[in-house]
């Protein structure tokens, strides 16, 4: 299904901006739905999903959606102290991997999806995410932030599970989080983000808007690199 969403526009982003495919790195912490949004987008098992007290994804995977988009998966942080120092520099080594062309040296990764747990409203991790990992060694105007776990927002209340759809009271809920959220990672990080959409992988509820986002967000150029590391 989501093979074929938006072909056109996601064909002409990326000749517009002289690259193919479009390199997304997703993160955020763990439990957060990484895995889950992936087999979402694909419609099939694509990534192991954790069910247990630990982690799935301890390295970076990959996976390509019609030749056009590819999502590496990243450890999440939130395991303890090693584990996330570990997973922090192993993601912003991966940041700082380049390729060569035309004599010019361009970032491997051109976006960053980090996807927050709805349910938890602890957000000192992802602050950590984002402030001590992707915003010092990543462009801003590139990193996208999405709410998972919808249905889960109000603790399994004001779901209705025949549509797989918010109801009016949670709809309005998740609305005020996702306000709260750009206004919090403001706050926290200094850097003003799109306003995070929400969706639940479990239920694929708006893996389209999920979609949307990061297509309608899509970089215009390359992401050039200079000895700085911004372009």
């Amino acid at each position: 299904m989501y093979k074929e969403y938006r072909l056109d526009t996601l064909k002409r982003n990326l000749i517009l901006m002289g690259a193919s495919p479009l390199d997304v790195m997703i993160t955020g912490v763990t439990g957060a739905g990484k895995s889950t949004t992936l087999n979402s987008i694909f419609q099939k098992n694509t990534a192991t999903v954790g069910r247990g007290v630990d982690p799935e994804t301890m390295s970076l995977e990959s996976y390509t959606l019609n030749n056009l988009i590819h999502f590496w998966d990243t450890p999440g942080l939130g395991d303890g102290v090693v584990q996330d120092t570990k997973h922090a520099k192993n993601i912003t080594r991966f940041l700082y991997k380049t390729y060569i062309q035309e004599g010019n040296e361009y970032g491997f990764i051109d976006m960053v999806l980090v996807i927050i747990d709805g349910s938890n409203r602890d957000m000192g991790t992802t602050y950590k995410l984002l402030n001590e990992v992707i915003i010092p060694n990543f462009q801003k105007k590139r990193i996208i932030v999405a709410i998972n776990q919808a249905d889960m927002a109000m603790k399994g209340r004001e779901w209705d599970y025949k549509s797989n759809s918010p109801l009016p009271k949670l709809k309005t809920f998740l609305d005020n989080k996702s306000l709260s959220i750009q206004k919090r990672v403001k706050e926290a990080t200094g850097v003003s983000i799109v306003k995070p959409i929400y969706y639940s992988a479990e239920c694929d509820y708006n893996i389209n808007v999920l979609l949307d986002a990061m297509i309608g967000n899509m970089p215009e150029t390359k992401r050039l690199l200079k000895l700085t590391g911004e372009e």
